[in-house]
């Protein structure tokens, strides 16, 4: 598969089989994630592993539609405001990057927003420097989410002097 198909055919999934992902192939595109950009070379992301409890005490709607695996990527503490927002945008990359090496070899992934809540940085024990930036719910998919459409992108292009 090649990056253009990824991109496009990459979707969030909803509901996982219990077959578990060997964490070996985890590990390896965790390890292919962190090539994203990151500004000095701060490498801005921390990754946990969400186990039973901590699943159980996150109580999402649907426990991450039956996932094996689900983690958290968490952006590391920043001296400044812009230092900030790099390590934001570079852990975002850093996900990104992750999800795509995931679909490349067949494995789903979604991305829940529920990380963005008080409660799950207290469960994660987390500082109040750290950013969840996504909870990712990592298997092998029930089905694969039809595509939605997208709004063409001449759209979003503008022009500047």
């Amino acid at each position: 598969m090649d990056v253009i198909q990824a991109i496009t055919g990459r979707r969030n999934v909803k509901s996982f089989k219990p077959d578990p992902v060997d964490e070996q192939k985890i590990l390896s595109w965790l390890e292919t994630a962190s090539y994203a950009p990151n500004h000095r070379m701060t490498e801005p992301w921390e990754i946990h592993f969400l186990g039973a409890q901590t699943r159980e005490q996150i109580a999402h709607k649907n426990d991450f539609g039956g996932a094996p695996t689900v983690l958290a990527i968490v952006s590391t503490p920043a001296k400044s405001t812009v230092d900030r927002d790099e390590h934001l945008q570079a852990a975002t990359c850093f996900v990104q990057n992750f999800l795509l090496a995931a679909y490349a070899e067949g494995v789903g992934t979604g991305w829940a927003s529920i990380g963005w809540s008080p409660r799950v940085h207290e469960i994660l024990g987390l500082g109040p420097a750290h950013e969840i930036i996504a909870i990712l719910p990592v298997g092998y998919p029930t089905e694969w989410p039809e595509m939605k459409p997208r709004t063409e992108i001449s759209a979003k292009v503008h022009r500047l002097p």
